[in-house]
């Protein structure tokens, strides 16, 4: 399946605009979730990694003891792509912040 393409800056601006627990440039979009202690911070990123795996795009994810700091981008397209947005949305649904 193609992957789409890498958002312009205006389109990456307009889009964080709508997702206001993510930030970033065409680098990556970024966002920590932290959570009540560890064993939450691995549940959370096992939540995670199967809304990726459905999804199959997959985050990358730095966990330091209850908090989660993630960062989206499409390597293939070595930017941020409409994939990541959607990721984001989908993350957002599990964790609203």
């Amino acid at each position: 399946m193609p992957r789409p393409p890498r958002l312009s800056p205006d389109e990456l601006t307009a889009a964080l605009s709508g997702l206001p627990l993510w930030s970033g440039d065409g680098a990556g979009i970024r966002r920590s979730v932290e959570l009540p202690g560890f064993p939450d911070a691995v549940a959370a990123l096992v939540r995670i990694a199967f809304v990726a795996e459905q999804m199959d795009h997959h985050p990358d994810v730095d966990l330091r003891w209850r908090t989660l700091h993630l960062t989206l981008v499409t390597h293939s397209a070595r930017g941020v792509t409409d994939l990541d947005l959607q990721l984001a949305r989908r993350i957002d649904d599990l964790f609203p912040g």
